[in-house]
């Protein structure tokens, strides 16, 4: 009696492996009809992944894979042919077969019952993910049109997977991580940063840094990240290197100057600055900074002395001109804020005249600027409300005409 409730266990066991086998035999036979049936297919393989007589095998997880990799293989027949396709489903397809096709090489790479390892799907495997990864039409283009739609979430897992392929330890080196590589790098720190994945888009752009690739805007996409982590000191160190590597872009130096200014301690800004510019007298950037930290202190005359000098040193910098009809402008707002504190009509009417003199003063310098770099629509606006004010309305005609057609 043992024997026979022995036997029929066996066969129970043998018969329910059997039907496991035979469900990834279905899957991959549902995928790959003439016409796919890719949800039978993944109902099939998913019974045959739950179940412990094929969940540890290679074929089930590899055949998980093909599932996806061939229903994208089919749409992307169609975006050759420029027929209509999912862009969804396809990329979905790809995620899902890279996850899969990742396991079943694991379990490839296992020994077999006499300690070797013989693998039968890596290959396979690895020309389907340098699919992947070298084809645009792939991963590239899903993360792109997930974060065209702003789903920077999902944007940047398509990014990742595109990012891990070439250090996957199958590829043993053998795809390039060149300019399109850093490129994605890129993208996928801005989704991250864009999708509030702070840590991560720091993460990225440290490892950018030395690539080569937008490094001067890597280095202040980083400074965002990290104030916005209220890591000062981080922001604050990330700066100055930025600053020393390229002392010709005012920007890092402007910011780190504003930085010591809000954080009260001017004293750090006017050192910092100073001890910028006896090293690099010459540099019109430096001279140009000074003059805005003049100004928000308050010195008058040491900012346009400052400005005067980056325009001395640098002639077509429009910035400085722009400073200098700033200072102007500035002034003459002040000083109709204490014209307006006047009751007495007559003496009021003197001194708006000194106002709109004052207002005058800055008129050149703005209207250098805007020579001097026309695409600038900053400068042109000023001009726009100060002949508005003036009553100069030929010119206020004209330079509205160049804002509107801007």
């Amino acid at each position: 009696m043992k024997k026979t409730i022995l036997s029929l266990i066996l066969v129970i066991s043998f018969t329910f492996a059997y039907a496991q086998k035979a469900n990834v035999r279905k899957a991959k036979d549902k995928a790959f009809m003439d016409t796919p049936d890719f949800a039978a297919a993944r109902e099939a393989i998913n019974l045959a992944l739950k179940d412990s007589t094929t969940k540890n095998l290679p074929e089930t997880w590899y055949v998980a894979g093909l599932i996806g990799n061939h229903e994208n293989e089919l749409l992307y027949q169609k975006a050759l042919l420029k027929l209509p396709f999912d862009t969804i489903t396809k990329g979905k397809a790809i995620m899902e077969s890279y996850n899969y096709f990742i396991e079943a090489d694991k379990l490839d790479q296992l020994p077999d019952a006499k300690g070797k390892v013989k693998p039968k799907y890596t290959k396979d495997i690895k020309a389907k993910l340098k699919d992947y990864y070298l084809i645009q039409q792939n991963l590239i283009s899903y993360g792109a049109y997930l974060y065209e739609k702003k789903k920077y979430e999902d944007a940047v897992k398509a990014f990742e997977v595109y990012l891990e392929i070439p250090k996957l330890p199958l590829m043993n080196n053998e795809l390039k991580m060149d300019s399109t590589y850093n490129m994605i790098t890129y993208y996928t720190a801005i989704a991250a940063a864009n999708a509030n994945m702070h840590d991560k888009a720091i993460s990225l752009y440290e490892g950018l840094k030395d690539k080569k690739y937008e490094t001067q805007t890597v280095y202040q996409l980083l400074y965002e990240q990290y104030m916005n982590k209220k890591d000062s000191t981080s922001a604050v160190k990330t700066l100055k290197e930025a600053f020393e590597k390229y002392p010709n872009n005012a920007w890092f130096l402007q910011n780190l100057i504003n930085y010591y200014i809000f954080a009260k301690k001017t004293n750090d800004a006017l050192t910092y600055l100073n001890s910028a510019i006896e090293r690099e007298p010459n540099m019109p950037q430096y001279r140009y900074v000074k003059g805005n930290l003049d100004e928000s202190l308050g010195n008058f005359d040491e900012a346009l002395a400052a400005f005067d000098k980056a325009i001395e040193l640098d002639p077509t910098m429009s910035d400085a001109y722009a400073g200098k009809g700033r200072l102007y402008y500035n002034k003459a707002v002040r000083m109709s804020e204490e014209a307006n504190k006047i009751k007495d009509i007559k003496l009021y009417n003197e001194e708006s005249k000194k106002v709109d003199d004052a207002f005058k003063l800055s008129i050149p310098f703005f209207k250098k600027a805007a020579e001097l770099n026309p695409k600038e629509i900053e400068y042109k606006k000023t001009l726009k409300n100060l002949y508005y004010r003036l009553g100069m309305d030929a010119d206020y005609e004209a330079i509205n005409k160049e804002i509107n057609a801007m």
